[in-house]
């Protein structure tokens, strides 16, 4: 089992959390189940880049990213080298550093 730390995001987990997360899991599945409401537009079918997030630490920890993910990384908004998408990003037993961006290229969110 891997510990996530998320890091403050001003909307998401202002406080900033602590999770556990299964092997096999992914991140954005883990933060769900945890109550940290990570957008998702495409429901986690590695559609879009709502779920964008920067791994700041245990990045060489992980699997690399596949060619959609990637194609789908240069189209999110402030991208650096620790992105990834978090539906995609499958956990071993690995902790993380996890921050999540202060904006998406999501123009309509189905909370307001």
């Amino acid at each position: 089992m891997a510990k996530i730390v998320f890091l403050p995001h001003h909307s998401v987990c202002p406080e900033g959390a602590v999770i556990e997360a299964n092997s096999g899991e992914t991140i954005c599945s883990a933060a769900l189940r945890n109550g940290i409401e990570i957008e998702h537009a495409c429901e986690m079918a590695c559609a879009c880049t709502t779920c964008h997030v920067y791994v700041r630490e245990g990045f060489e920890h992980l699997e690399p990213a596949d060619d959609l993910e990637e194609d789908l990384l240069d189209k999110a908004w402030g991208v650096d080298p620790d992105s990834r998408l978090s539906c995609q990003v499958t956990l071993a037993d690995e902790d993380l550093v996890v921050e999540i961006p202060k904006y998406t290229l999501n123009m309509v969110s189905e909370r307001h």
